[in-house]
């Protein structure tokens, strides 16, 4: 079956990238589409032969539909109605307002500024949602050379595509207007990792920037006249911006990352994932032998989420480095924290849309704060490790205080000068079970935020009445991501092991470098945890 097709490829995949996901950088995290929408787009002229305004229609995928309409159904009758869609409609055109309508338009040095957005409707044919509504001119433009008119997030949170028929359509134009429809450019990949290295702060792009972010953009150029000369390209007022105007999951804030090479292959891979996953789960309403290419093409998709952004790996492989750890023990805390998180997402769609039937801005709200619990743990825990080693490193005698082998000793009674046994490693079962409570504020602050990719998952599963699939395809996530994470806390614990044998070869100064190192781990916690809940707060 074709399924089976996509499972082998990606399975091919994901061989390449677990051999170079060991190279990406720890600290890097990119931003990738929660939402993709196919977008059709009426251009309106007045009866001068003026650019009026626009009239579009966008197609969303099924994953985002189905978060999207949760507790929508007013009656219950099984039936989502434009009429119970409206206030949907009506609240994304507040939020779209702010964003520009995600669509730039204009001639030359100039661009034609939207007066308003009208006449929005929503219509949900059980699979897909369909957003449909006007944008009116604040002037209408006439076309003298070629008038562009772009459709974007130059964020990609969203990601718009042109629909494969009927992409575009000149509504009551001249005669010698034309229509040619692009879409998206390739831009320099130097300015590409410079657009998305800009913070969250930046609302304004610098003007090569800003020509930069309009090739990420579904272009459509209009010309009414004879002339073949190249038209200067329109100026772009696309600023920058963080989140969305839709609702869904929250994503975790984008640190500044990487769109091209490595990172930028494994960010594909995991959009190809995600679309991959909606076509399986509808293809099991059919034939429920679909399951196993589902099951495939989850766990897939857990490797590469984990791959890309996300706090889990980079706290826990930091924890890693700053808490002597058996390697058995770091396994078992990255598959601890991903089942957490599977077993959290599944609780969540169950309480929140399942039984209470709260609607997807109640559902995203909460899962929003989930997300700014966890992130606030992140920073605890960070406080309570540089606490720790700060104590132990410069405290005096009577405390916690000397460093020998890599691992922390509690010397009550006397100093390192008086210590008759230190030279000998200390057994892995002297330290078991030392520090749960840190364990289990790790496991709790990693686990607490689900995958917003597995709360649409199940959203959608459970509006397709295939809630079975849809956990068993979540805890199939969660063990692709805790083998992932697994890889670099044996990477942390193998860094560690390495320094304490030249050490022990007699190498003071690896002890140092190891100590060191622990405190940079710690810090790294505190830091990453703070900068996550800043940024969930006021980003």
């Amino acid at each position: 079956m074709a399924y089976f097709h996509i499972f082998r490829r990606r399975l091919a995949h994901l061989i390449l990238a677990m051999t170079i996901l060991v190279m990406a950088p720890v600290h890097a995290a990119l931003s990738h589409p929660h939402i993709f929408a196919d977008a059709q787009v009426e251009v309106l002229f007045n009866e001068r032969g003026e650019i009026a305004g626009l009239r579009q229609s966008w197609n969303f995928d099924a994953l985002y539909s189905a978060w999207a309409v949760q507790g929508l159904d007013v009656d219950g009758d099984g039936e989502v109605t434009p009429e119970e869609l409206q206030p949907l409609a009506e609240d994304n055109m507040i939020g779209l307002a702010e964003y520009s309508y995600y669509t730039f338009a204009g001639e030359g040095s100039g661009h034609a500024e939207i007066a308003r957005g009208r006449d929005a409707r929503m219509v949900f044919d059980g699979t897909n949602l369909i957003l449909s509504f006007t944008l009116d001119f604040a002037v209408p433009r006439p076309v003298d050379r070629a008038f562009e008119i772009e459709v974007g997030d130059p964020e990609y949170y969203v990601a718009f595509t042109f629909a494969e028929q009927n992409a575009a359509e000149l509504v009551g134009a001249p005669e010698a207007c034309s229509l040619e429809v692009n879409g998206p450019r390739p831009i320099d990949p130097a300015l590409e990792e410079e657009l998305f290295a800009l913070g969250p702060d930046v609302l304004q792009l610098p003007p090569h920037l800003a020509d930069a972010a309009k090739d990420l953009a579904n272009v459509l150029v209009v010309r009414c006249d004879s002339n073949d000369e190249a038209a200067a390209p329109a100026a772009s007022n696309v600023g920058r911006r963080g989140g969305s105007p839709f609702v869904a999951p929250p994503q975790e804030p984008n640190m500044g990352g990487s769109t091209t090479g490595i990172l930028g292959w494994i960010n594909t891979q995991q959009k190809a994932f995600y679309q991959a996953l909606t076509e399986a789960l509808q293809f099991l309403k059919e034939d429920w032998n679909g399951f196993w290419a589902l099951g495939g093409l989850s766990f897939l998709y857990g490797v590469f989420h984990a791959a890309g952004p996300g706090h889990g790996k980079v706290v826990i492989s930091s924890y890693m480095v700053a808490s002597e750890r058996e390697l058995r023990q770091g396994i078992l805390i990255s598959f601890a924290a991903a089942m957490m998180q599977s077993v959290v997402a599944v609780a969540f769609v169950l309480i929140a849309a399942g039984l209470l039937r709260l609607t997807s801005f109640a559902m995203s709200d909460a899962a929003h704060w989930m997300a700014v619990s966890s992130y606030a743990l992140v920073m605890l825990l960070g406080i309570y490790l540089v606490w720790r080693k700060l104590a132990r490193r410069f405290g005096g005698k009577g405390h916690v205080h000397h460093h020998h082998h890599g691992h922390d000793h509690d010397h009550p009674d006397h100093d390192a000068a008086n210590c008759d046994h230190c030279n000998h490693a200390p057994e892995p079962k002297q330290f078991a079970g030392r520090d749960w409570k840190a364990q289990l504020g790790l496991v709790m602050s990693v686990g607490l935020r689900p995958c917003s990719g597995a709360l649409v998952v199940l959203a959608f599963a459970l509006s397709q009445d295939l809630l079975p699939a849809g956990i068993a395809a979540t805890f199939l996530m969660g063990l692709g991501t805790a083998i992932t994470v697994s890889v670099l806390a044996c990477l942390a614990v193998y860094f560690k092991d390495l320094v304490r044998a030249q050490e022990q070869k007699g190498g003071k100064i690896w002890g140092e470098v190891l100590t060191i190192a622990e405190l940079v781990g710690a810090f790294t916690v505190f830091g990453f945890g703070a900068i996550l809940l800043l940024s969930a707060l006021f980003g």
